[in-house]
């Protein structure tokens, strides 16, 4: 299907939603066309399978009870899409039941991608406490958890108690899903432009979850001097606010060449201070990747950046600057969150084929910790399938099937 820019699909989206009252399903594996397949796959037969689970739950505690509902149960295939409404898309705090239709998407997609099942789970709480109990307590059915659309700080706090407090993978898509669709995106464009990740400025405008996890990304591939951007301007230790700042951006000022937090550093001469707003932040750097509002970044700040600059414009539905108004301001790069334009970054990109190969290698029992390395693997691996590299292809195409089978080997090792 040719995408047509201006095309109103906000109609259409509303029209299909309503006739189809959403996008999911569920269906049966099994036939129960008789009292024999019913005594099987229900009762009596069903008895044997949940003694089997129980007894190896005794036997072994929670890794034999895991490893029989696997064997056993949907839990094998199965991933939970967990949110709480409070950063949809780029809509903000719109609350659970918003978040309905988005964590449905997401389901399909894995469905339809990478065969995962999905379960859409919009709890009714903001509260952080509440929502890692909640979590905890419907786990044993899941494979996976996948977190979607928690507001910054909260969703860095929920992520790492539930890797750290469940013995199945989590993994909060709106960071790392979003951060490695970017770094792909990053590792081909300065190819492109034959600039070296050592070497580059970086402005990162935005320091939400993707943004931190992007820089997360960006500091272990080699790119280090970073300059990021939140809505009280460039973010530096000498800021009034400083006091306020949360360890995850004092964590990123330390790693990076530029504004770091840590005086002894400073006092060495070895980084730079620098301070002002986003049209300060540009001047003289090479990228640009936006993670934060529609239309704060104008043609004359990309005029001010260096020779070939890459721009990253990543809000949704809006982005940062139109592509059209980027071009016409000498970018030598640009690409979106849009599917309307070419170079949309979208983590439809990594999230099947990493939850594919989540799956796979915990029933295969050779499934390992999820670490920061297994993004930038997948990145690399990713960039390098983009045979037909060009200033308009800097990304495989989401439709391209064996993208699945990218990441999910790069993700089972």
């Amino acid at each position: 299907m040719s995408i047509e820019k201006n095309h109103d699909y906000n109609a259409e989206a509303l029209e299909l939603h309503k006739k189809y009252g959403g996008k999911l399903e569920t269906n049966g594996k099994v036939a129960l066309s008789n009292k024999d397949d019913l005594a099987i796959a229900y009762s009596p037969g069903v008895g044997a399978v949940s003694i089997a689970i129980g007894d190896a739950y005794k036997s072994a505690g929670i890794s034999g009870g895991e490893a029989a509902a696997r064997d056993y149960t949907l839990k094998r295939n199965t991933v939970a899409i967990i949110s709480d409404g409070s950063a949809i898309l780029g809509l903000g705090n719109l609350g659970s039941y918003a978040a309905i239709p988005v964590m449905e998407g997401k389901a399909a997609i894995l469905k339809s991608f990478a065969g995962v099942d999905a379960f859409p789970i919009c709890i009714d709480t903001q509260d952080t406490e509440e929502i890692i109990k909640i979590i905890k307590n419907i786990a044993p059915v899941f494979g996976g958890i996948n977190l979607e659309d928690i507001a910054a700080p909260r969703c860095f706090e929920i992520e790492e108690r539930l890797r750290a407090e469940l013995n199945i993978p989590v993994m909060h898509d709106d960071q790392w899903g979003a951060a490695t669709v970017a770094l792909t995106a990053l590792i081909n464009s300065l190819k492109l432009a034959d600039k070296k990740p050592e070497q580059v400025r970086v402005v990162i405008s935005g320091v939400g979850a993707a943004g931190v996890a992007t820089a997360r990304l960006l500091n272990s591939y080699g790119v280090k001097n970073i300059i990021y951007v939140d809505s009280k301007g460039i973010i530096n230790k000498n800021r009034d606010d400083s006091k306020s700042l949360t360890k995850e951006k004092i964590e990123l000022l330390n790693n990076s060449n530029i504004n770091n937090y840590a005086d002894f550093f400073v006092e060495e001469n070895k980084f730079e201070i620098v301070s002002g707003d986003l049209s300060d932040a540009v001047k003289g750097t090479d990228v640009f990747i936006g993670l934060s509002k529609p239309n704060v970044l104008t043609e004359e700040m990309i005029k001010s950046m260096n020779d070939r600059p890459i721009i990253f414009a990543l809000a949704n539905p809006t982005p940062e600057i139109m592509p059209e108004q980027a071009k016409e301001a000498g970018a030598y790069i640009i690409a979106t969150g849009r599917s309307d334009y070419s170079n949309q970054i979208n983590n439809s990109l990594v999230f099947p084929g990493f939850w594919r190969g989540v799956l796979d290698a915990q029933y295969a029992g050779t499934y390992k910790k999820i670490e920061l390395e297994i993004f930038v693997k997948i990145a690399v691996e990713l960039a390098y399938h983009v045979s037909d590299l060009s200033v308009e292809k800097i990304l495989p195409d989401m439709f391209d099937k064996t993208c699945v089978d990218i990441v999910a080997r790069a993700v089972r090792g």
